[in-house]
């Protein structure tokens, strides 16, 4: 969680949503409060959600990059604003975990193609719970990642008590949280939790090259990938099997999966359509 030194007057919108002008199918969505490190207010939160919901019905995007603007990916909640609601109606004060922190997690997590998470900078708190909401991560060389939260009296929300354990395993993610210590993107790499780690402005590029490369791949079968996997971190072995074969049944039935296999029977690289 942040303390921001500094006032956010932008007069921007907090979260840009655009396409990427290479590959019109890949949207990249910015948070966009440099000032404050993109800290998480209301309105960023509100804005985030509203973004990320518009993409999910966008039907033309195969692929999209999160990252933040600035120096920062995101920092966590503005503790400024935190310390306001505490201050003026204490029982209301976290009815922002329900109204904004869940549902963007969830809504990144259902998001029917693969999501780049370009982290740029710092990335603490909810904003590492975000950037575990996506599928891949890309990160910049040296930046801090830390949970924040038990620093502040509080245990995790944003997912990352599970999505941490999932990433790292248990043991780690409990000594992450408890500790409260910070560590490196080549300490996340090496744990698998990142899957590369670039110089800070090559982060952008290569996170818009990942997902270049998955908007060119079979989406229907990469919504079906999340899907499972998070049903797999969960669920008992005869529940994943059952869903695996009737994942494999709705996948017959693509355009992608009948022409792939002609593809591959005449010798010819496949070309997907996400259909």
């Amino acid at each position: 969680m942040s303390d921001p030194a500094a006032d956010d007057t932008a007069t921007e919108p907090a979260v840009l949503l655009a396409r990427d002008t290479t590959d019109p199918a890949v949207a990249v969505l910015t948070l966009n409060r440099p000032a404050r490190y993109n800290a998480l207010t209301v309105e960023l939160k509100t804005a985030l959600l509203a973004a990320v919901t518009a993409l999910a019905g966008q039907g033309d995007v195969r692929a999209a990059v999160i990252t933040g603007a600035g120096k920062a990916f995101c920092v966590g909640q503005d503790l400024g604003e935190h310390a306001e609601a505490l201050e003026t109606d204490p029982a209301s004060a976290f009815a922002t975990v329900d109204e904004h922190y869940n549902p963007i997690v969830l809504a990144l997590s259902d998001l029917p193609f693969p999501v780049v998470a370009a982290i740029n900078g710092p990335c603490v708190g909810a904003g590492l719970g975000f950037a575990l909401a996506c599928d891949l991560r890309v990160a910049a060389a040296g930046l801090k990642f830390s949970t924040a939260f038990v620093g502040i009296g509080l245990t995790a929300d944003s997912g990352l008590s599970a999505s941490l354990a999932h990433a790292v395993g248990v043991s780690r993610a409990t000594e992450l949280l408890l500790l409260n210590e910070t560590f490196t993107a080549e300490d996340a790499a090496n744990w698998g939790l990142v899957r590369s780690v670039v110089p800070a402005e090559e982060v952008l590029p290569a996170a818009l090259d990942l997902a270049r490369r998955l908007a060119a791949g079979p989406t229907k079968a990469y919504a079906e990938v999340k899907r499972a996997v998070r049903m797999g971190a969960v669920s008992a072995l005869p529940e994943v099997l059952a869903a695996e074969g009737a994942a494999q049944t709705r996948l017959a039935a693509t355009e992608d999966h009948v022409s792939a296999v002609a593809d591959f029977l005449a010798k010819r690289r496949p070309t997907f359509q996400g259909k």
